[in-house]
């Protein structure tokens, strides 16, 4: 059994292995496993937050992404964010800084969405 902070911290450490993986290591298939490593800490990450959800699913909105998807967005333009780190253009910092940036507007808009109060029962 894992400590609390240790198992809370495991997403996060495993898009952080992938991230510095990524900058740090020239290797395409070392990079490809990174991507693999980043992308299952999103995974690990966005199925603990839906299981924390108090929210009613009668209550939830109706989005034209799958579920799947959606769930993976802020990852997804962070992981955009350090690819573009990888291109020689002169935009790409410019670019890798708003996908960076949008990227953690949306998960702290998130964060904020699963602080929803629980109504036991026994207080109504």
């Amino acid at each position: 059994m894992l400590s609390k902070p240790f198992y809370e911290a495991l997403p996060y450490c495993y898009i952080a292995i992938g991230s510095l993986s990524l900058l740090i290591i020239e290797q395409p298939f070392a990079q490809g496993l990174a991507i693999i490593v980043f992308l299952l800490g999103s995974r690990v990450y966005a199925l603990r937050s839906n299981n924390r959800r108090t929210d009613s699913k009668k209550r939830r909105k109706k989005g034209w992404l799958p579920a799947q998807v959606y769930e993976h967005i802020p990852a997804l333009c962070f992981l955009g964010a350090l690819l573009s780190s990888k291109l020689d253009a002169k935009i790409a910092p410019v670019v890798g800084l708003c996908l960076c940036s949008y990227s953690m507007y949306i998960f702290l808009r998130r964060l904020s969405y699963r602080k929803h109060k629980v109504i036991h029962s026994s207080y109504i």
